[in-house]
């Protein structure tokens, strides 16, 4: 189908999301879609900016969000993944293109972030493959 398909990746934490856009750039090309440009933000925090930006290009059909929002010693982490999830979400809606939601996290360990790289980086591209060929649809 040849879906092209934005990436939005943290550099924070980037011992976790380097692998996740690592796996997510393998499984676009599994799933028979193509990575049509890569973003690199700071953190977690940036991603629903520079998804805007990709959602406003007419060549991309959807996006993939990856980041890792590891717990510390404040609540800090859940209101940025709370923060960034609902801004993700509403990005989505008003552009009417597809943006999963691959950020893992809040209350999680750094461990936690590691063994979670390969699940949240699939299942983020394949939410979004799915939704661009289900959009297409009649």
């Amino acid at each position: 189908m040849d879906e092209k398909i934005g990436i939005v990746v943290s550099e924070y934490n980037a011992d976790i999301t380097e692998l996740m856009r690592e796996i997510a750039e393998e499984h676009i090309k599994f799933l028979g879609a193509k990575t049509a440009e890569v973003i690199k933000v700071p953190g977690a925090f940036e991603i629903p900016l520079a998804a805007k930006k990709l959602a406003e290009k007419k060549e991309i059909d959807g996006i993939v969000t990856l980041g890792a929002v590891i717990e510390g010693d404040t609540s800090h982490d859940e209101v940025i993944a709370a923060t960034v999830a609902k801004k993700i979400s509403d990005i989505t809606v008003s552009s009417g293109k597809p943006i999963s939601l691959g950020i893992s996290g809040p209350g999680m360990t750094r461990a936690d972030g590691v063994k979670r790289i390969e699940g949240y980086s699939k299942r983020a591209v394949e939410a979004t493959v799915k939704m661009i060929r289900m959009m297409k649809r009649p």
